[in-house]
């Protein structure tokens, strides 16, 4: 019986677990990953409106948020930082655009972005799911775990999934 009634009520705690746009602009939360204590340690998204981490998010998406302008979309625009290697200079930027239009079925797709030298370099482009960092590494830049499951490991210059792709038998 009890499982029945989970199963009843799961969609609805889901839904009401949903961040609108006028929660996530009033909702309180650290940005910056505390990974250097505990792993995965997840990326806390939130919005920060008129912050330094804001303006970099809004100028690095502004062809997406000058498109949705267009279609008189608004979208929240969350963001949340996290050291991933060892240089100080070396902090990423995630990006997430909140907005009906923008969002689909698998959810809203975050992007992570790396500044070097004060540049912003996008090094992983719209990802689907949960962000965390794990304590592995490879080539100086902490691993990612993106869902629950798919590992992203750094190749030098971006973040390469490790899932294999299934084969897909005759593509030409």
């Amino acid at each position: 019986m009890f499982h029945r009634l989970l199963c009843a009520t799961l969609p609805i705690l889901v839904a009401a677990s949903i961040i609108t746009p006028a929660d996530a602009r009033h909702r309180a939360s650290h940005t910056r990953s505390t990974a250097s204590s505990s792993y995965p340690a997840p990326v806390i998204l939130a919005a920060h409106p008129g912050t330094a981490l804001d303006h970099d998010a809004r100028t690095l998406n502004e062809d997406d948020l000058a498109d949705a302008a267009k279609h008189h979309d608004a979208p929240v625009v969350l963001v949340g930082s996290a050291p991933l290697s060892s240089k100080k200079s070396d902090e990423a930027l995630f990006v997430q655009l909140q907005s009906a239009r923008l969002c689909g079925s698998a959810g809203c797709t975050t992007s992570v972005y790396l500044r070097h030298n004060n540049n912003w370099t996008t090094v992983l482009d719209s990802v689907n799911g949960d962000i965390s960092v794990l304590g592995t590494s490879h080539r100086g830049m902490r691993d990612l775990q993106v869902g629950r499951n798919d590992r992203w490991v750094w190749d030098g210059s971006q973040y390469q999934d490790t899932l294999n792709s299934p084969a897909m038998p005759n593509l030409r």
